[in-house]
Formats: C-alpha cells, sequence, structure tokens
C-alpha cells in the first residue's frame, strides 16, 4: 500500500472507512484504506470518482438514479432509489428514518440506512465549488460501460469478482492481484478494492477525453449540489 503523487483518485466504502486507489501521472498505482474520507482527500488539482450520493433532494427520486438504473436494465436494483435529505437527521435511528421515508411516500431499506453515515460525512465535506473535482460515480455503472453495455455478474459472486478483476487488470492497473492479497486486517474487501480501482480508471478516462455522464435533466438541491452520476 505504497503513497504516490495521485493524478485521479477511485473512493469506495468499507467496513472501516473508505478504500482509494491512486493513478499518478506517470501510470504508477497504490492504493489505501482510511477510516475519514478527509485523510484521503486529496488536493484540488486531483480528480475524485467516488461510489457516494452527492446531492440529495428533500422528497422523492434523484432523476440521476432513475437514469443510471435504465443504463443498468435488469441490474437496476444495484442503484439506490429515494436517498433524500431530511434522513441525515436519523442516522442511527432506523425505525424513525423509516417512519418518515413511508409518510413521504416510500420507505427506506436496511441496506440504504447503512450507508447514510458515509452520506453525511460526503455531505459535510461538499460545496458545489469542490464537485469540479470530487464527483459522484458508480462502479457498476463503470464496469458495465467496459462490458460493452452488459452489467456484469453479482459482485458478491465467484464469477463476478473474476470479471471485476479481469476489467481492472485490462486497464493497467497491473498490481490488483498483489492488492487482493494485502487486504487483510484493513476493513475492506476485494469487491471494494475492485470497485474503488475501476472508478480510478473512469476519472483518468476523464482527464484524457470526454466524460460520461448519465443523461438526466440537471438538477441541484437545497445546498446547491449537482446530482449528478459521472461514469
Amino acid at each position: 500500500m505504497s503513497t504516490t503523487s495521485a493524478r485521479v483518485l477511485g473512493v469506495d466504502g468499507c467496513a472501516s472507512g473508505w478504500v482509494a486507489v491512486r493513478l499518478a501521472a506517470d501510470d504508477a498505482t497504490s492504493f489505501s484504506v482510511a477510516r475519514d474520507f478527509a485523510s484521503l482527500a486529496a488536493p484540488g488539482d486531483v480528480l475524485t470518482y467516488i461510489d457516494i450520493p452527492i446531492g440529495l433532494p428533500e422528497s422523492g427520486e434523484r432523476g440521476c438514479d432513475r437514469a443510471a438504473r435504465k443504463v443498468l436494465k435488469g441490474a437496476a436494483a444495484r442503484v439506490f432509489l429515494g436517498l433524500r435529505r431530511p434522513f441525515l437527521a436519523h442516522l442511527g435511528d432506523y425505525r424513525a428514518a423509516n417512519q418518515w421515508a413511508k409518510a413521504d411516500g416510500k420507505g427506506l431499506s436496511r441496506q440504504a440506512f447503512a450507508i447514510l453515515p458515509k452520506i453525511a460525512e460526503i455531505d459535510r465535506a461538499m460545496t458545489p465549488a469542490r464537485q469540479r473535482m470530487v464527483r459522484e460515480s458508480h462502479p457498476e455503472l463503470v464496469f458495465c460501460r467496459f462490458n460493452r453495455g452488459v452489467p456484469l455478474a453479482s459482485k458478491h459472486t465467484e464469477e463476478g469478482l473474476r470479471q471485476r478483476r479481469n476489467i481492472v487488470a485490462g486497464h493497467g492497473i497491473e498490481d490488483i492481484d498483489c492488492w487482493l492479497g494485502e487486504l487483510r486486517g484493513t476493513g475492506a474487501k476485494p469487491d471494494d478494492l475492485l470497485d474503488a480501482a475501476i472508478l480510478a480508471v473512469a476519472a483518468r478516462g476523464a482527464t484524457r477525453g470526454p466524460a460520461w455522464r448519465v443523461k438526466c435533466p440537471e438538477a441541484r438541491d437545497a445546498r446547491a449540489l449537482r446530482m449528478d452520476i459521472w461514469f
């Protein structure tokens, strides 16, 4: 887990905090695991793709999430729907969060509730200006794009992990097998690392050519944060 000067950064949540993959200007690569995002945060000139919602509506669903589900077709459920800003007032209290959600029209899944602390952490760190270099992304969308528009098998299966590893290695991250062998005790799982790696690949691509963004009408939340998904 050596460090290197980052050109781009891919970040994914894990049980112990966040896992980040760095790609440097000379194409050197490294990964690290940290308890909080601030420990991973790169200078303002480093493009960062992170797998966490940025920009939350007060009610209803985000258009970018609905559009992302259309891209994933049969694997649409891999994108959460209905994450809303008022949930952040109910961290640690699923019953209260779910009651509010149902009153607003749609309940909150346990899986979505589990990531609320990470959403809150990034929300506190984010500003409209910072979004220029810290962008919401989604690894399932990136893997799908690199697989000719076909969603991969579930990342919770051996086949799904194999597919993801092959795509990551095929995009120049030759150290991926060594990294996977170094995960024990970090709190990050193989799928977390593979997700962070492919986000770094997508971010690197955005610095070299056109950036891919889910097609949906522009929308901002009450804090003026854009609700976009880049992939």
